[in-house]
């Protein structure tokens, strides 16, 4: 690139400033190859703590929170008393927001739940799929540098929605032994049926498994760190996942009609939720991306979490100009963010050529945070640039689909010869003969009841 690294007042840096155009091969990789999964240590650590919890079950989950966080733990299992006193405790404000952002998720979701669904492709046949609910869901709520409960309602509630009869979640332990009053008030809240106080690849891998304390369940969603996103990767043989969440994404297209005070406060606020989390902004203008960087770095001193912003900026924070906003949207689409904001005037126009992204915001005013708190759009979105290939989480994550057939006499008579010939041709004799029995039989029906 023509410039290296922007360094800030702490020492730490910007690690891309620069034209796109210039990006060296090595850079753009580095810039999309994001996967968790291509860290080796990560990748074996993440397998030796999965490996445990499947061979020893609670033993392994009770030994991971005295080695990872620090706690001796009595229980694993959160009692539901505690859940609602947590509830009952909860400031009104906070309260009154989680409340809002529940209803939003659950109408939302309400208004995206699938239908049965037949077609007859030919007279006497019909084939149709049923939504049927999984039976039982787990929802991992992140814990560690911050309490998530929005998390846990972007998982939990639409689970409801779906009609799931049966929701767990889990949580890592803080120092008492239970997951963060916050994040127990709004298990009470979704009115979940059970809570653990198990974090990290462990309770991917216990509720993937099973133990003698944690059920086994049929899907296992919810966002995470590295090692939360490579466990479901590795347990996906054996139960359905979500999408491999990671650490969070931001990519932001503007240009010259965009503020860019308020791209900066999105930037530092999605680059502060972890010091692997990906932050990148690509303006059509030098002058725009100067004034960008400018007003990042002016933003830092004042920020709390100063220290985990830096991190992330100088791992994989970039500012780049385009020669035109084509090239912009083009970079987005390899990208494949988790979240993409489109803070420019023409965001309207550029939403039918958006791709591959977890989720769109189109508009300076759809801010992030608003998705992430109070849309009712899930927050639960695909990273690592797997946003090419997974969608973000939705009521369909909780459904799995029943298909169903019916034949009438008419139909099979008709179909007796054809199916014959195809299934001689693969040289499955069985089938053929299955198939030609009806050609000997008068039909008794005329059509599909």
């Amino acid at each position: 690139m023509s410039t290296g690294t922007v360094s800030v007042s702490s020492g730490t840096a910007l690690r891309w400033f620069g034209p796109l155009a210039s990006l060296s091969p090595s850079d753009r990789s580095a810039l999309l190859d994001r996967s968790t999964s291509l860290d080796e240590g990560i990748r074996q650590r993440t397998a030796t703590i999965v490996a445990r919890v499947r061979r020893d079950g609670d033993r392994a989950l009770i030994e991971l929170a005295r080695e990872l966080d620090g706690v001796s733990l009595e229980s694993l299992e959160v009692p539901r008393k505690r859940c609602l006193a947590a509830l009952d405790g909860l400031d009104r404000d906070v309260r009154a927001a989680m409340e809002h952002s529940l209803e939003n998720i659950a109408a939302v979701h309400r208004a995206f739940l699938p239908t049965t669904m037949e077609t007859s492709p030919e007279a006497g046949i019909v084939v149709g799929r049923r939504p049927d609910p999984h039976g039982s869901v787990g929802v991992y709520a992140p814990g560690g540098r911050a309490a998530y409960p929005s998390s846990l309602l972007m998982g939990a509630v639409p689970a409801r929605v779906a009609g799931v009869p049966n929701v767990i979640v889990c949580s890592p332990p803080g120092r008492d032994g239970t997951p963060r009053d916050v994040v127990l008030a709004a298990a009470a809240l979704a009115g979940v049926d059970r809570v653990f106080a198990v974090g990290g690849a462990g309770a991917i891998a216990a509720m993937a498994f099973g133990t003698a304390t944690v059920p086994r369940v049929d899907r296992v969603v919810g966002p995470g760190n590295a090692y939360v996103a490579e466990a479901k990767l590795q347990v996906a043989g054996s139960v359905a996942i979500d999408s491999p969440a990671g650490p969070s994404e931001l990519l932001v297209i503007a240009d010259s009609t965009s503020d860019v005070e308020i791209v900066a406060r999105e930037v530092i606020g999605q680059a502060e939720h972890d010091p692997r989390a990906c932050v990148v902004a690509v303006v059509t203008h030098e002058e725009t991306a100067n004034e960008l960087r400018s007003a990042i770095l002016r933003s830092l001193p004042a920020q709390p979490r100063r220290e985990i912003i830096e991190a992330a900026l100088a791992n994989a924070g970039a500012v780049l100009w385009a020669n035109a906003i084509e090239d912009a949207v083009a970079f987005a689409n390899a990208y494949a963010p988790e979240h993409l904001l489109l803070a420019l005037d023409t965001a309207e126009d550029l939403l039918p050529i958006v791709r591959n992204a977890g989720t769109v915001f189109v508009g300076s005013t759809a801010s992030v945070a608003f998705g992430d708190y109070m849309t009712g759009a899930n927050h639960v979105l695909p990273t690592g640039g797997l946003a090419r290939s997974y969608s973000g989480l939705s009521v369909l994550d909780f459904i799995r689909w029943t298909t169903y057939q019916r034949v009438d006499a008419t139909a099979a008579s008709r179909l007796a010869g054809p199916v014959a010939v195809f299934a001689e041709a693969e040289a499955l004799p069985g089938h053929a003969s299955a198939a030609r029995a009806w050609s000997r039989r008068e039909p008794k029906e005329a059509s599909v009841g």
